[in-house]
């Protein structure tokens, strides 16, 4: 059973806290908490995923896409490669609107190629 009580009270204190300057195709540790059914989960302490930032629209909100270590061949996930030392691919079907304060520590930055085509598998959803 998930446990949302616990996840209530960390997100309180995630409100608090100021938000972090990003770019697009940054990588980030970002508190994703724990979510309704099927919805993409963070786990650990901080209920922790990384994610990448697909689209900024102001210095407090921006786009994002969850990673995942986990290898599926299907059209909702897309290769990334390496990522923070493990395998990682996009989970393009979970893009998901984040304020910045669920930032937690910056991994890297998505090199052009892969993010390009990490947008456009997102552009193919719709």
């Amino acid at each position: 059973m998930k446990d949302f009580d616990t996840w209530n009270g960390f997100k309180k204190n995630i409100n608090k806290i100021e938000g972090k300057l990003y770019k697009q195709r940054d990588i980030w540790w970002c508190s994703l908490g724990v979510n309704i059914g099927f919805e993409q989960d963070g786990t650990g302490k901080d209920y922790e995923r990384p994610v990448v930032v697909l689209r900024g629209f102001n210095k407090a909100v921006c786009l994002v896409v969850p990673l995942t270590t986990s290898t599926k061949e299907n059209k909702y996930h897309v290769s990334l490669g390496e990522v923070d030392g493990k395998l990682a691919a996009a989970i393009i079907s979970q893009v998901k609107l984040v304020d910045t304060r669920r930032f937690i520590d910056k991994i890297g930055m998505l090199n052009k190629e892969k993010f390009e085509e990490m947008k456009n598998a997102v552009k193919g959803l719709l």
